[in-house]
């Protein structure tokens, strides 16, 4: 069985080098480290099958809108057969600062539509996380244009190192388990 990594984001160029669109960015990042076949649609998903470091892969893009990635992560735990609590799904975060990750299976969705989504359409929480900090903005009310926002050039000049740490966790969820991904990555990246 291969592992099953969902990074959240929305379809459309205008979306591509977004806040919200880092877990995309993120499996962009996992699949330069290893050997990937073509994209294919695959239900409500573009997906690519390969391997990194001698572990099968599926990544996949939801094709709908961050708050309904849940049809695609029903399509695919079915159609791979992984189980809910095995499937990976890799997102934003406006509750952490730009470069923290958290690690974790379960738990609340804080505010992110897409986990909300994918938690309603697999009937449980139980499944991992990979949250990528993108920090907050200023003012509350300016969430949603935040985070449908380009990163600033001085984030953009740390993009880089977030989203490669981001893979290693990945990678090490996939090879070592939660216990372990969490020890090493729940840390500030200077620990």
């Amino acid at each position: 069985m291969a592992g099953l990594v969902l990074g959240l984001g929305n379809p459309g160029g205008e979306y591509a080098h977004t806040r919200h669109n880092v877990g995309w960015m993120c499996l962009d990042a996992l699949e330069a480290r290893g050997r990937f076949g073509r994209k294919r649609r695959e239900g409500p998903a573009s997906v690519r099958e390969g391997s990194v470091d001698g572990y099968d892969l599926v990544t996949a893009r939801p094709q709908t809108f961050m708050n309904l990635s849940g049809r695609a992560a029903i399509h695919l735990v079915r159609k791979f057969g992984v189980p809910a609590s095995d499937l990976i799904v890799v997102h934003d975060d406006v509750d952490l600062p730009l470069g923290r990750l958290r690690l974790k299976r379960g738990g609340g969705a804080a505010g992110q539509k897409g986990v909300v989504s994918i938690a309603d359409s697999l009937r449980t929480q139980d499944f991992l996380r990979v949250r990528i900090g993108v920090s907050r903005p200023a003012e509350r009310d300016q969430m949603i244009d935040y985070v449908l926002d380009r990163f600033t050039p001085e984030e953009r000049e740390r993009l880089a190192a977030v989203l490669s740490r981001a893979v290693d966790a990945v990678m090490t969820l996939v090879k070592d388990g939660l216990d372990t991904a969490m020890t090493e990555y729940n840390r500030a990246p200077d620990d």
